[in-house]
């Protein structure tokens, strides 16, 4: 099935279902409910979950399967979003070749990051990581102001060349387009209270997910993953044999980096403007947890933290006092009072204090990730029958690993 295992195919089948039915699986909540505030099916953070969760798929290649963490690639999700929006400026408006244009940009600017830093292993190769990604942001906050607009960013305006499309008519904003369709069509659908939201964007977007997620399964499981398997476990072992591990590492960082790009044309195609702020450090150490929390060198877990972390990022954040006192009402006044102030510095500004709990917590008592709780789960309602794993020589559960 598609060259995929019975295991594997059902995983796909699974993501396949989980992007299609999104806009109803993330509004659970009535729109008149006091709890219609977490629902997450909305276009813009569906959008999120599916371009972050590509991002992390690609880290995931490089960090979950030959263990070398980066700390810079946070450029090549700009280096995308730039080469997506110059392609919008100065060809069409059409995204898929903004799209095509990001993945080969980021993954020639890969190559030429990945040729210097994997001359170096360990920390030293994430100190390396970290420096190309810092001096890539200062270049496009300062330097190359006309190249990246600096500061304020670049978006698409009316006098642009875009030599393929129409001039446009005065007045008329430029916006990006799959063959004419409006990336921003949306149609929304109230039913027996619940609110729903069909997003074109969103579609185009969680299709090269699927797209994605499925060319990760296919390295995961063959020869060539079998070798990032091999150098994450003993590299010296590996090189004793008379294999020279750099090249697959640097094809796995190229690979990885590509996935960055595409995440970097997605957010242009989904909203038409690039900023340095995208290449900055933090987020590349966004990533770096998306996946972690997930469950590194798992198939689906990297995409799971993506969403843990944008649902928090941008549903717990607005969470405020005034909405607390709301959910306790019914308290007593005083225990009201003592309730909303223990509370309230988790939510709202403090979002990130959770998610820092969360992630302590997750690598205490799950450094699997999300995915080893699940497996643990699983093991204790349903069994859990364990298999050999031959690429690693351990055991690994049959389905929930992935």
């Amino acid at each position: 099935m598609l060259g995929l295992e019975k295991s594997d195919f059902r995983l796909l089948l699974l993501v396949i279902v989980l992007t299609l039915f999104a806009p109803f699986l993330l509004n659970p909540f009535p729109v008149d409910s006091t709890m219609a505030q977490f629902n997450a099916g909305y276009p813009d953070l569906m959008q999120r979950f599916v371009i972050f969760g590509i991002f992390a798929i690609g880290f995931n290649i490089l960090f979950g399967l030959t263990g070398y963490l980066s700390f810079g690639h946070a450029a090549f999700l700009g280096a995308g979003s730039y080469a997506a929006i110059w392609m919008m400026k100065l060809l069409t408006m059409n995204v898929i070749p903004a799209i095509v244009l990001s993945i080969v940009v980021a993954g020639l600017f890969s190559l030429a990051v990945g040729f210097v830093s994997l001359r170096r292993s360990g920390i030293y190769f994430s100190i390396l990581t970290l420096a190309f990604a810092q001096m890539s942001y200062s270049l496009a906050y300062s330097v190359l102001t006309p190249i990246t607009g600096g500061e304020t960013g670049l978006q698409p305006k009316i006098d642009d060349p875009r030599i393929l499309d129409s001039v446009l008519a005065v007045g008329q904003q430029a916006r990006a387009n799959l063959f004419g369709l409006d990336m921003s069509t949306s149609h929304d659908l109230i039913v027996g209270g619940w609110a729903f939201t069909f997003n074109a964007g969103y579609y185009v977007a969680a299709l090269l997910m699927v797209i994605s997620f499925y060319i990760s399964i296919r390295i995961f499981r063959s020869p060539f993953g079998l070798m990032l398997r091999a150098i994450k476990s003993n590299q010296n072992r590996l090189g004793y044999t008379g294999v020279s591990a750099r090249p697959y590492t640097l094809a796995a960082f190229v690979i990885s980096g590509m996935y960055a790009g595409l995440a970097g044309g997605l957010m242009v195609a989904m909203d038409t403007q690039a900023g340095a702020e995208r290449m900055f450090w933090t987020a590349s150490g966004e990533v770096v947890l998306m996946t972690i929390l997930g469950g590194a060198g798992t198939l689906i877990g990297p995409v799971l933290g993506a969403g843990m972390i944008k649902y928090m990022e941008n549903i717990v954040s607005k969470i405020n006092s005034t909405v607390l006192e709301g959910w306790f009402a019914w308290m007593p006044e005083i225990i009201q009072d003592v309730v909303v102030a223990v509370v309230y510095p988790f939510v709202g500004k403090g979002w990130h204090l959770t998610l820092g709990l969360v992630f302590m917590l997750v690598v205490i008592f799950l450094p699997g990730g999300l995915m080893e709780g699940f497996r643990r789960i699983s093991d204790r309602f349903f069994g859990g029958s364990r298999k050999t794993d031959n690429s690693t020589g351990g055991t690994t559960a049959p389905t929930a690993a992935e």
